[in-house]
């Protein structure tokens, strides 16, 4: 299993102490510093069954800055999304948790973490 947070976000320190507290077996990935590239977002988006525009933070700084509010959400902006996304990876929801059995999560309360370990030792 696979956490991709940033330190500074209560809800994957929180994540992270749960993960912890069971035991559980995982690579953190902080992702502002290894960021993810545009294939790994696919892939990332194709296991969490999402688009790009349900895992972004509309409310950072640079998605104002790129009017991501006024972007449409169709198939044929979603390269355009993805590419914002691996440009400004501030702009990634977090914590991802991607479980061992190929599914992933946005693990951001303790019933998603716990689900995500549930994928993880089927």
């Amino acid at each position: 299993m696979e956490i991709w947070i940033n330190p500074a976000c209560s809800k994957c320190r929180s994540a992270l102490t749960l993960l912890d507290a069971e035991g559980a077996e995982y690579t953190v990935r902080r992702y502002l510093e290894d960021v993810p590239g545009e294939d790994e977002i696919r892939a990332v988006l194709d296991r969490l069954g999402l688009e790009p525009w349900d895992i972004t933070r509309t409310q950072e700084a640079a998605a104002k800055e790129l009017g991501l509010k006024d972007w449409p959400r169709d198939a044929e902006t979603r390269d355009r999304w993805i590419a914002a996304l691996a440009g400004h990876p501030k702009l990634i929801q977090r914590p991802i948790i991607t479980a061992d059995d190929g599914t992933a999560l946005v693990a951001r309360s303790e019933e998603a973490v716990r689900e995500a370990l549930s994928h993880s030792k089927r």
